[in-house]
């Protein structure tokens, strides 16, 4: 692209997506998410596991996350529900040394901002090495269990950690979810996948910068 992380050298605040975004998609935690969502929603509406599976992408792609559909539609708890999606096997992500060390050297403040649960991702973030970069996590139950990219959310977020959106960036790897950041005034990068649905809205979401590895990406804007 024409834009060079150099661009980027007086940005005050850094704000990174969790899953697929600071760890690489490969490591696969959705899925197992994904396993588990669909294993609540059978027992919870007491349906087979087929059907299950509709109903939750149903709700993911009318509702933004398959929490709030059925928090919604079915008047759900969503305490018990997000303890248990999250009860995965974290041991494929592995220490990320070139993003601690990209984050180390990387100025401003850095947020995590996510549609999943705090627990969940400081467990990610405690793995990959680079909770001590994070000031603060702003999960689903921060957002009201309002999901990215509801506007609304995204003013809540800048307002809580007084951010100037002119001199922020946001880091997804939705392509949708970048729209509102943009729409505020901050720089997006899309970190791409191999995942359908974070291409949707592609067009429309029009990042200042793409990359399909953070960590190098963040190495190369400390080394610019």
């Amino acid at each position: 692209m024409s834009k060079h992380p150099s661009e980027l050298r007086d940005i005050e605040t850094w704000i990174f997506d969790l899953d697929n975004t600071l760890y690489h998609v490969s490591a696969n935690l959705f899925d197992q998410i994904d396993r588990r969502m669909c294993n609540y929603v059978a027992e919870f509406l007491n349906i087979p596991a087929a059907e299950a599976y509709k109903v939750q992408k149903s709700f993911f792609r009318e509702h933004g996350t398959t929490l709030r559909g059925m928090m919604e539609c079915h008047d759900m708890d969503p305490g018990p529900y997000l303890d248990y999606v999250h009860e995965i096997d974290f041991s494929p992500i592995e220490t990320d040394e070139v993003m601690a060390k990209a984050l180390a050297a990387l100025p401003g403040r850095k947020i995590v901002f996510t549609n999943a649960a705090t627990d969940y991702a400081l467990k990610v973030i405690e793995r990959l090495g680079v909770d001590h970069h994070m000031e603060d996590v702003f999960d689903i139950v921060d957002a009201g269990y309002i999901p990215k990219p509801a506007p609304e959310v995204y003013t809540q977020f800048v307002e809580k950690y007084d951010i100037e959106p002119s001199r922020a960036v946001m880091v997804e790897d939705m392509a949708r979810n970048l729209i509102p950041a943009a729409a505020l005034g901050m720089k997006t990068v899309w970190v791409q996948t191999d995942r359908p649905w974070a291409h949707s809205d592609e067009e429309a979401a029009e990042p200042d910068f793409t990359t399909d590895s953070l960590s190098d990406w963040l190495a190369e804007v400390v080394g610019s």
